[in-house]
């Protein structure tokens, strides 16, 4: 593993920070003052201002996250974020992708970036379905143009699964399935076809849901689960 991320990985720093401390002489490996690139093992003793640095075990985390938070470590406006709703002694935790401060549901935190690259890499495709509540009527035929395809913001959106699971005179219950998450980009899709989203929930990432967890409550993943994530 390269020095820079050995160091991200063990909670000292960002990596961009990282390699300052190693530009700056204040990394040593087996004594050794540290250079840009340079790879670590298992069995190499590391030290930052001559403290030692050992990898942490990552930690994996379920969310069901409320209205109102932001997916982020903090925010310069003084919003809440999803870390307010975590323990104070999970480390280094970022959520993994995202949902907008008025959507809730299925969020991942992790310490692991691999996991979180694999989750979010558009290449990747990994399916996350939504509950989707439209204000008023919506027919199954008004779903075609979405599930096909729909051009917003000078982009075609990708093919999707979506079909109706709840109407009545007032409201429309949807579920759609996607496999990229550009910003905003459900109620963007809804907004193309003339409806507004009153509810945005995600309620799955594969197969992984959110069955016994309260808004606002979260918990550690499974080593299944973990595994699981990784795979699909």
């Amino acid at each position: 593993m390269r020095i820079n991320k050995y160091l991200a990985a063990a909670g000292v720093a960002s990596r961009r920070e990282c390699d300052n401390l190693i530009a700056d002489g204040k990394v040593k490996i087996n004594g050794k003052t540290a250079g840009l690139g340079v790879e670590v093992g298992e069995s190499d003793s590391v030290t930052v201002n001559g403290l030692p640095v050992a990898l942490k075990k990552n930690e994996y985390y379920i969310l069901n996250k409320p209205k109102g938070y932001i997916c982020s470590v903090s925010d310069d406006k003084g919003r809440k974020t999803v870390l307010d709703l975590m323990p104070n002694n999970v480390g280094r935790i970022y959520p993994v992708g995202r949902l907008d401060y008025d959507s809730e549901g299925l969020l991942v935190l992790t310490t692991d970036g691999e996991l979180a690259q694999h989750l979010t890499h558009p290449s990747n495709a990994v399916p996350k379905t939504y509950l989707v509540k439209i204000e008023g009527t919506l027919t199954e035929n008004d779903l075609n143009p979405i599930r096909s395809g729909i051009e917003i913001d000078g982009y075609l959106t990708k093919k999707c699964k979506a079909h109706i699971v709840e109407t009545n005179k007032s409201y429309t219950k949807v579920h759609i399935t996607l496999t990229e998450g550009k910003n905003r980009e459900i109620r963007k899709m809804f907004a193309a076809i003339g409806k507004n989203v009153s509810l945005l929930k995600r309620i799955k990432i594969g197969e992984l849901n959110l069955r016994g967890l309260d808004r606002g409550e979260y918990r550690k993943l499974t080593k299944q689960e973990i595994a699981y994530l990784m795979s699909i």
